[in-house]
């Protein structure tokens, strides 16, 4: 007899993908049905229309969930037209993707009996619209529909606003701020230090923060250039010739008022000069755990652990943090927040460069590999650029170089109020986009501990350690990877999908690496993807899921020459939807000809190989350390390769495409290459002589 289980399987047919396993999970779940529910089948088959939920909006993104019941053979379908308003012609988004009992459970810690998670995914629909323009209202349209019936709204139009990029307002009061000894003109009214500016005065004392605040929402204050530095162990009474900025002997500066999201309280560089706050090797620099809408621009930070603390798990945090044109270095942690709570963050346009080793790449695992380089297991100097948690964030156009971690998604634990999510404090709708990440000795981008409506989507990833683009786990998803560019992945892979990652769609990469951490995941759904091994392992697509409805389909393969298995499916028996408990059964294929006619899977997929490329070579296997440089490549592919025109539609993502069918990859034959990285330099630079992790691509580049 069938698991219950196996009722949790398939998804719509956009997602259960191949003809066998398509028929395969339909079949298995209405035969459970029938088994477990005599008489009722038919009613639990049809879908009962339940809340319809619009996630907060990011610039370029919208989110929807819709929850129902029924639907046990998962055999409903939600799809989506949207168009600006006024217009009249509807346009196509990708359909919602199906969710229904996928369990993450994770892995168990070092020290204790239960597992890291208990999550077990709601009976919903959930996805986005891509790609759409800041600030701009849409009309979208929604249409469930299942061939057992539908009870309730079936049809769902609603009217949303993508957010505009956050900016100072006018009309507040301007404030200027001047470093500690500074002789010239200063323009009034003026302020020797932030903290004097932002509250009615500032005393490094016992009277550290009794003065109330100055700053109300929609001032500015212009902080002119020089180094603020705070003699943060010296009692600020007895000796006027030394600095003192008011940080009560932390050196952190606690900013607690709170802007609007129309009217934020800007603290911006006068750009007179460089505006270098160093934190004199304290613990946290900035403390806005109890500000809210609080805009930086054009500053440096350093030396510090922490640059900008915005909030705790379970303790207290902050909503509507910019960070604009800024630049941070020599820091632990650049941004630090995992609060539920946080809302509608804007980091773009920074750059972000850790203590790493910045001329070679090294790693904390792998021993057979890198133990035999000095500094060996990497030290986490530089744990993280930037790592946030909550809902409606947006991470784009940054530079992030020589770190343990890129950009990540705090991993969290479970979403809060599991197994009844809590509609305000699930991490959903969240942007990570043109992002250029280079020498990570983890992975560059971690979406781990994400729910709904994660998007990683046109970041330039080259040389990580870990995994560059890492799923560990995602809490149902849709978490859409696309249109990412990853090179020198050495002992990681392009990809790390475990910990039981749920409902991750990953769309249209250029992926240079094995699949060697794929799983085990659950309703994982690769399309038009370029993979290409580079002799790091032996498969070069080896996926584990619990669910026979993934799928796999109109990739570009290269495997690696001489291996003895080129291909793994490994999954629950064909003959049930979805199994977590039990054993999953290993396939190994050594052909992609295998793999298809076994498995169902890949019936469009083709054989590639670096040559598809204008110019990318093989990376070098025998230098593990070695950084490669993205302006040294050209990934634009050939006009007569086995790429072009070899992949499948998917609207908002590949509309655009040029021949008779969308090409496989990150890059459309003759659209223009995306721009990685700030779209403008921060004030600030490198000595001369840094390293080329420091200073970034050259300015001819392109990005």
């Amino acid at each position: 007899m069938l698991s219950a289980t196996a009722v949790s399987g398939c998804g719509s047919l956009e997602y259960c993908g191949k003809p066998r396993l398509r028929t395969c999970c339909l079949a298995a779940a209405a035969v459970v049905a029938a088994v477990l529910f005599p008489g009722s089948a038919r009613a639990q088959n049809k879908t009962i229309a339940g809340p319809f939920t619009v996630e907060r909006p990011t610039l370029v993104s919208l989110g929807f969930e819709w929850r129902i019941s029924g639907d046990a053979n998962r055999n409903a379908r939600v799809d989506v037209s949207f168009r600006k308003k006024g217009d009249a012609q509807w346009r196509k988004g990708l359909p919602l993707l199906r969710l229904d009992g996928e369990q993450v459970t994770g892995g168990i810690p070092r020290d204790g009996g239960r597992h890291y998670f208990s999550y077990v995914a709601p009976n919903m629909f959930a996805g986005s619209l891509l790609n759409l323009q800041p600030d701009t209202e849409y009309e979208c349209r929604f249409a469930l529909s299942d061939p057992d019936g539908v009870k309730g709204r079936a049809v769902r139009t609603v009217i949303v606003r993508t957010r505009k990029e956050p900016e100072p307002s006018s009309g507040g009061h301007v404030y200027n701020v001047y470093p500690f000894g500074y002789k010239g003109p200063r323009q009034q009214p003026a302020f020797t230090g932030l903290l004097a500016a932002y509250y009615m005065g500032s005393d490094e004392s016992d009277h550290s923060n009794v003065m109330p605040p100055r700053a109300q929402p929609g001032d500015i204050i212009l902080v002119h250039g020089g180094v603020y530095k705070d003699n943060r162990f010296v009692y600020s009474g007895f000796d006027r010739t030394l600095a003192a900025y008011g940080t009560p002997f932390d050196g952190t500066y606690y900013l607690t008022q709170s802007g609007t999201p129309d009217r934020p309280i800007v603290i911006k560089s006068a750009r007179d000069g460089e505006v270098i706050f160093d934190g004199d090797g304290n613990q946290v620099l900035f403390n806005l755990m109890a500000a809210n809408y609080n805009y930086f621009e054009g500053i440096t930070v350093r030396n510090t652990n922490v640059a900008f603390l915005l909030g705790y798990k379970n303790i207290a945090g902050s909503s509507g943090f910019t960070l604009k044109h800024s630049r941070i270095y020599n820091v632990g942690r650049a941004v630090e927040d995992d609060w539920s709570g946080s809302k509608d963050f804007y980091i773009a346009d920074n750059v972000f460069i850790g203590r790493h080793n910045p001329e070679k790449l090294q790693s904390w695992w792998r021993p057979d590999v890198w133990a035999k380089f000095p500094g060996y297991p990497a030290p986490i100097t530089s744990e993280y650029a930037v790592k946030i948690y909550g809902q409606g964030h947006v991470v784009a156009y940054n530079y992030v170089a020589n770190w343990h971690d890129g950009i990540d998604i705090a991993t969290y634990g479970d979403p809060d109020g599991t197994p009844n999510e809590i509609p305000g404090r699930v991490p959903v709708s969240i942007d990570f986009y043109n992002n250029d990440i280079y020498n990570m000795a983890d992975n560059c981008i971690e979406a781990d501990g994400g729910a709904h409506n994660i998007r990683v989507f046109r970041n330039r990833c080259f040389n990580s350690a870990g995994g560059a683009l890492s799923a560990q786990p995602a809490f149902g998803g849709p978490l859409y990877f696309y249109q990412n560019v990853v090179y020198n992945t050495t002992t990681g892979g392009p990809l790390k999908l475990i910990d039981t990652p749920a409902g991750v769609l990953i769309y249209q990469n250029t992926l240079v690496g094995e699949g060697r951490l794929f799983g085990p995941a659950s309703n994982v759904h690769f399309l038009n993807n370029l993979i290409l091994g580079d002799a790091w392992a032996g498969p070069i697509f080896n996926l584990s899921t619990f669910t026979n409805y993934s799928s796999s389909d109109y990739n570009g393969y290269r495997p690696n020459p001489g291996a003895e298995d080129s291909f793994e499916w490994n999954s629950p028996a064909f003959s049930v939807a979805a199994e977590y408990a039990g054993k999953l059964v290993s396939r190994h294929f050594k052909t992609l000809r295998e793999f298809q006619q076994a498995t169902g899977q890949e019936q469009h997929s083709v054989l590639i190989d670096y040559d598809v490329f204008a110019k990318v070579p093989v990376p070098d296997k025998s230098d593990p350390q070695r950084l490669y440089d993205p302006e040294d490549f050209d990934f634009r592919l050939r006009p007569s390769s086995a790429a072009i025109d070899a992949g499948v539609l998917l609207p908002t993502i590949n509309d655009d495409f040029t021949g008779r069918a969308p090409d496989l990859g990150s890059y459309e034959l003759g659209r223009t290459i995306p721009h990685y990285g700030p779209r403008s330099e921060p004030l600030g630079a490198p000595g001369s002589g840094a390293p080329r992790s420091e200073t970034g691509p050259p300015p001819d580049s392109g990005r």
